[in-house]
Order: structure tokens, then sequence, then C-alpha cells
């Protein structure tokens, strides 16, 4: 009987988290949305004026359940930086070997100059909040992987993909982007089994000087 009482308050627990966690993206996205239009339009602006090719990237990333969606960002690369990769990984040896590590390079090639400021601020992630808007990520949680690394999340897999991806997470303010990636895997994991509405906005908390003061971002 106990047993059954623990579950049942285990069950309406995760119900409200479930809960208050969709409200705060509805409400917190639709804010950011709307207060932040006119960088949005500066943003937009300054990528367009700065290289050839659109203001917003849509990138096939990995949701809730394994289901694939398009996230957003603005382009912080320069267009067709895709194909180029590839190319750079097979004539430098070192920047393989980092990229096989972070599944990132600290300073990338393919970025220009203001893709590098907005990635460096994070400012790049803005339009992921009307991903969160539509239900495809959450402000809070794991790192929304790339199709290409769905192979990589091995036994952590089933795991990571049972919560909506989040635009910030236990990751990054773990170190971010100096991070490996299988340490990142390990943390989305860990948030998994931590996860609660608090501590969602203790992460966001933690989030906003480091999106500041880090030097850790590219």
């Amino acid at each position: 009987m106990r047993s059954q009482t623990l579950v049942l308050h285990s069950s309406q627990s995760f119900i409200q988290h479930i809960i208050l966690k969709r409200m705060f993206d509805i409400s917190f996205s639709l804010f950011v949305l709307l207060f932040f239009s006119p960088l949005f339009l500066l943003i937009a602006i300054s990528v367009r004026l700065s290289s050839r090719g659109p203001a917003i990237y849509r990138q096939k990333r990995i949701g809730r359940g394994g289901k694939s969606f398009h996230c957003l960002k603005f382009r912080t690369m320069v267009d067709g930086a895709e194909s180029i990769l590839q190319n750079l990984l097979d004539e430098n040896p070192s920047l393989k070997s980092e990229w096989d590590q972070y599944q990132k390079l600290k300073k990338d090639p393919r970025t220009f100059f203001v893709g590098r400021l907005l990635r460096k601020s994070s400012l790049d992630e803005l339009p992921q909040f009307w991903n969160v808007l539509k239900g495809e990520l959450s402000v809070v949680g794991p790192r929304p992987y790339l199709e290409s690394q769905r192979d990589h999340l091995g036994m952590w897999a089933s795991q990571i993909l049972s919560l909506r991806p989040g635009i910030t997470g236990l990751w990054q303010t773990s170190g971010r982007s100096s991070i490996t990636f299988r340490e990142r895997i390990e943390i989305d994991a860990l948030y998994v089994e931590m996860r609660s509405f608090w501590f969602d906005m203790l992460l966001i908390a933690k989030t906003i000087p480091l999106l500041l003061f880090s030097k850790n971002a590219f």
C-alpha cells in the first residue's frame, strides 16, 4: 500500500513538473520573442549585410522521443558551411582531432565576424525561442543533438531523448564548450535524473552571468 502511495505521489509530481515547465516555456518564450523583436531585426540585418545567405539557419536536430525537428539559429557561418567542413577536417589533422573530441571547432574558419560575435554571446540562439513556443524545445533541457550525433549517445540515448531538448541546461553551466562531447552526454543524462521545475529555475539563473562573462563559448 505504501509503495503504491509513493508511486502515485511520484506520478503526480512528474505531471506537475511537466505542466509547470510547459507553462513557463510558453510565457518566457513569448516574452523574449515580443520584447526583443527589435534586437531580432537588428541581428538579422547585420547577418545579411555581413555574409551572403539567409539570416536564419535551419538545422535538423533530434527532439523528444528521437523525432527530428528543424532548430533555428541566426546564421554564423558562411553559406554552405556544412559542405566545407569535411574538406577542412581532411586537410587539417589538428582540426580533425579537435572535432572528434568536442564536435566543435574553437576557431572555426567557416565563421564570419558578426557570426563570431553572435556565437560568443549566444545571441545566435535567440530564434530557438520560436522552437520553444512550438513545443520542439524547452528553455532548459538536454542539448539538442545533431542527427549525425545520434549514434554517439549510446547507452544514454533513451534517457536523454525522453525530454524536450533545451536552449540551456546543466551542460552549459558546467563548462559549456570547454568540456568534451562525451562529458556533455553524461551531464545531460545526469540532468534527466535531477530534473525539477525549481532546478530549471536555478540553471536559468546560473546561465545569465555565463552568457555575459563566459570565455568558453564558441
